[in-house]
């Protein structure tokens, strides 16, 4: 069955919560259209850089994110699959450094300049244009895909966790791409959001393209996945991710996942798999804008015959 859920005061927040009753309810292997305002919630573009539209939230604490979305029948214990079908931008987005004080930003002395970029986006000619004339072709994703980490309290949504997913700010994760996230509360409660039209790993302005976004997604709830932290099968390969507010611990949990499900598919000793990582892995810093360093490893397609 198709849903629809359009972002409206009514089905979106800005943390993640098992308190937040559900704005839809699904079955394993439906698919949903989800419509989501930028990261900022902004509902109108800028006609200005830096020019401070109203928003859907006053006081946001987190991404403007739509859902809570149920699926019913997930229990914790089980893996969720959200497969992105399309991931199509609304024809405007926004970039901006310099405007949040940062380790970066105090690095390369930009805390009190900040720039803003304004983009004109054609979804069918996959490009984006700032004021400076500036042209790249677009690679949409979705910032934060993520379920409610634990029954209580309210979580933020701005660092991304390893039992539950959210800000995982991932570019491998494009249309075509399956997402596995553990599910820790009853029905999952999935919120979708910070649509980002293109962005380089790291985020090291701390922005991407920010841009509202149509996303379709399947979501199901699978057995036996080869290892049970988050991982995706992308185009590109497959993913494991590490977050710790340690670089070193980060990299050391998304290579330890994907030695683990090399284990799986090639049928070899742990030595071996991490013998033929040595080879094949890239290990990639995907974002350092969330208060967590974000760590993927890439196994790409088709490279281990």
């Amino acid at each position: 069955m198709d849903h629809k859920l359009d972002a409206t005061p009514e089905t979106t927040v800005d943390v993640f919560s098992a308190e937040h009753a559900p704005v839809l309810t699904i079955d394993p292997g439906d698919t949903v259209i989800v419509h989501s305002l930028d990261a900022s919630g902004y509902l109108t573009p800028q006609t200005t850089p830096g020019e401070q539209q109203p928003r859907m939230f006053a006081e946001a604490r987190g991404h403007c994110l739509t859902g809570p979305i149920a699926v019913r029948g997930a229990e914790p214990g089980d893996v969720l699959a959200i497969t992105l079908e399309t991931l199509v931008p609304d024809p405007w987005g926004w970039t901006v450094a310099g405007a949040l004080k940062s380790p970066i930003t105090e690095r390369l002395g930009v805390t009190d300049q900040p720039s803003w970029l304004l983009w004109d986006l054609d979804p069918d000619a996959a490009t984006g244009t700032c004021n400076g004339g500036f042209t790249r072709a677009l690679a949409p994703f979705l910032g934060v895909i993520g379920v409610v980490p634990e029954a209580t309290g309210e979580h933020s949504t701005i660092p991304p966790r390893a039992v539950s997913g959210g800000n995982i700010d991932c570019k491998e994760l494009v249309a075509g791409s399956s997402l596995y996230l553990p599910v820790a509360v009853a029905g999952a409660l999935l919120s979708v959001g910070d649509g980002h039209a293109a962005r380089g790993d790291g985020e090291v302005g701390g922005t991407a393209i920010e841009c509202p976004m149509t996303t379709t997604l399947t979501v199901d709830v699978v057995p036996d996945r080869p290892i049970g932290s988050i991982h995706a099968e992308s185009p590109a390969g497959r993913i494991t991710f590490g977050f710790d507010a340690d670089l070193n611990v980060a990299t050391g949990d998304a290579l330890d996942a994907m030695v683990r499900w090399m284990q799986v598919v090639l049928d070899v000793d742990k030595s071996t798999a991490l013998a033929l990582a040595s080879t094949a892995v890239d290990l990639r810093v995907t974002q350092v804008a969330n208060q967590t360093w974000g760590v993927h490893a890439l196994l790409p397609a088709g490279v281990l015959a």
